[in-house]
Order: structure tokens, then sequence, then C-alpha cells
């Protein structure tokens, strides 16, 4: 072999995902503001001494699935979804829609602000296992509500708008 040959080097390149757990838990990823604008900042709330049978009705005729229960001066006092009326007809079959919200309403609420990423509002959602989460802002008064429907179909459409960009790269 002659003296001035070299075997060819080995390039070690980077293994590249479009999707990692790191890449999916990014800080800079979109956020709850994101959300609010497309959705709209409508707040929809009942007072904590109204009936269940008046929030069954809003409700209804909203097609939502919580309220948020706030007193007089507008703060978040707790939040009443379909599940705990349901938890609650099971408990008092035939008697319930006359109790209040209060006694009902789950008072310990989890909250986010309109600054958090989706990721983060979502892993809490998953783990607390709700579905509703109230969004206040700095001075601590409602600006909105996000669902974990929200939160999944906003990763969706973004799925797939990555998915075209990748199809648009390798068409050409």
């Amino acid at each position: 072999m002659p003296s001035s040959y070299q075997a060819p080097t080995r390039k070690t390149e980077t293994k590249t995902t479009s999707q990692s757990l790191d890449s999916n838990m990014a800080a800079n990823s979109a956020q709850v503001k994101t959300i609010l604008s497309s959705k709209g900042g409508e707040v929809f709330s009942i007072r904590p001494q109204e009936t269940l049978g008046k929030a069954v009705e809003i409700l209804r005729d909203r097609r939502i699935g919580a309220l948020m229960v706030s007193d007089a001066n507008g703060s978040l006092v707790g939040i009443l979804s379909e599940r705990d009326i349901v938890r609650k007809l099971a408990d008092t079959p035939g008697q319930t829609l006359p109790q209040k919200v209060e006694d009902v309403m789950t008072k310990d609420v989890q909250t986010c602000s309109p600054d958090d990423s989706l990721v983060s509002v979502l892993r809490t959602m998953t783990d607390g296992r709700f579905r509703h989460m109230p969004v206040v802002d700095s001075d601590n008064s409602l600006c909105g509500m996000v669902t974990i429907g929200d939160v999944v179909n906003f990763r969706l459409t973004a799925l797939e708008h990555e998915a075209l960009q990748l199809k648009q790269l390798i068409v050409g």
C-alpha cells in the first residue's frame, strides 16, 4: 500500500428528529394566549348561590362543559363541571337540581396564565385528570378558559402544518 494512502475517515452524523420529548416540551412553544386569541375570551360564569338547575340550563344553552363560579366582585371561587353535576345526581337522585352551586362546585381550582405554555397546561390537566382550566391574568382577573380539547386540537393542527411543510420540502 502506498504511503500516501489514507483510509477514509468516518463522519459521525448527529441524529435529528422532527419530534422529540425535548422539542415538544420546549419553553418557547405556543402559549395559552394563542388559543384565547382564536377562541375569544368570553367568560361563562355563575354565582355560588345559584341552583344547579340554572347551571345545567347555561351549560346546555352555551354548549359548554364547565362554568367558572365567581363572586360578586368577579373573583374566581370555584368551577362547576358536568362531571361534578353527574356525581351529585348519582348521590341525590331526583333532588339535585334545586341544590346550590357552592355545595357541588370544585373549590380548589387550578388555573393558568395567558403566558403559560400549552404543553405545561396539557400536562397539568392530564396529571390532575380534569378537562377545563380557567385562565387568570397577573391581577387575578378571569380572562377565559381552555379545555383539553382546545389544546389537543391546536397541537394536531400544528402537526398537520409541520407534515405539510415536510412534504413540500421533499417534493420540492
